[in-house]
């Protein structure tokens, strides 16, 4: 049976016409897992091609999937799934529920011939590594949330620099990258900005900002907003044994920490948004209910994930800013 069919003068690059033969030659039944595929000389001397030209429609279909090499032996069927177009590596730093939206999305509006294959590196730098180094040339695309983990752009530089999306924070070592992100400098400025007519009535603003996960950006635009506003302000990196002071408002990233003062509040008999006040960070359904609603700045992680999924399917190379806004509750 001839696996490899190629025509001259068809209109369809030579390397398309070597997939689209092996892939009809699985579709077909005659290759199966584990198969052996001519090699690459054997390809080449056969059709007068270059090897470049063959490596590169071998290299498609390892990328997807549906082949693997043995170096020294050359390459087999791993997968007849040849209906999958593309395999997505995605990695999170972690999956809360603020990236549950973002990943749902991503995977309702990135369509239905596509492999999505997600991974955390829990935001260490040798397990970011690893899984990079690992995945390398495996995929059609890679996703990445960086974080703010340093030497981040240098291993991500080690992937196809054409198939890379940074996703969530960015910075200027990356970029040359396509990305959608947040802006949260001017995400949380914002935020305050538009809840300056609130704020005014209290004292003193407080930003827990333990500084491990938390994007340096919010610390920055918090600072920025109380000095250009006046405002007394602080910078802690935990809320233990603090007690709350009346008229202070807490800025939180963090849900742990917001358990805290609220736990706090309660044990001290303070009334929230009158004795004190908290601003949240990220929305979730439960800060709709919980302490008679919870002041948010959040950006839209649905709509992020709708705005990947659209980029690399059209192919789009942009940096898209995604939007923040803020939700004001009873909280303040």
């Amino acid at each position: 049976m001839k696996i490899i069919s190629i025509q001259n003068n068809q209109g369809v690059p030579k390397y398309k016409q070597i997939i689209f033969s092996i892939e009809k030659t699985i579709e077909e039944g005659h290759l199966k897992k584990e198969d052996k595929l001519p090699s690459i000389n054997k390809v080449c001397l056969e059709f007068s091609l270059s090897r470049d030209t063959v490596l590169q429609a071998y290299e498609e279909l390892k990328k997807r999937g549906i082949i693997y090499a043995i170096l020294g032996k050359g390459y087999y069927i791993k997968s007849t799934e040849v209906r999958i177009k593309q395999r997505i590596f995605l990695l999170f730093e972690e999956l809360n529920i603020f990236k549950e939206d973002l990943y749902n999305s991503f995977l309702e509006n990135i369509g239905k011939d596509v492999q999505v294959d997600i991974f955390f590196h829990h935001f260490n730098v040798q397990v970011f590594q690893k899984l990079i180094n690992d995945s390398n040339g495996n995929y059609t695309k890679y996703i990445i949330m960086p974080t703010n983990l340093i030497g981040a752009a240098a291993i991500i530089e080690t992937l196809p620099v054409n198939e890379v999306y940074i996703l969530d924070q960015t910075n200027s070592e990356l970029k040359s990258f396509p990305a959608v992100y947040q802006n949260h400098k001017k995400d949380i400025y914002e935020g305050l900005l538009k809840a300056n007519s609130r704020l005014i009535k209290y004292k003193k603003l407080i930003m827990i900002f333990p500084g491990f996960r938390e994007p340096l950006g919010m610390k920055i635009g918090f600072e920025n907003f109380c000095a250009d506003f006046t405002f007394d302000h602080e910078t802690i990196t935990e809320f233990t044994n603090r007690a709350i002071e009346e008229g202070e408002v807490y800025v939180i990233p963090s849900d742990r920490d917001l358990v805290r003062v609220i736990e706090k509040s309660k044990l001290q008999n303070l009334k929230l948004g009158q004795d004190f006040g908290i601003i949240s960070y990220n929305e979730t359904p439960l800060k709709k209910v919980v302490a008679n609603g919870i002041t948010t700045i959040s950006t839209n992680f649905e709509a992020m994930g709708k705005i990947l999924a659209q980029m690399i399917l059209k192919g789009k190379k942009e940096q898209i800013e995604n939007k923040c806004a803020l939700i004001i509750r009873n909280s303040l």
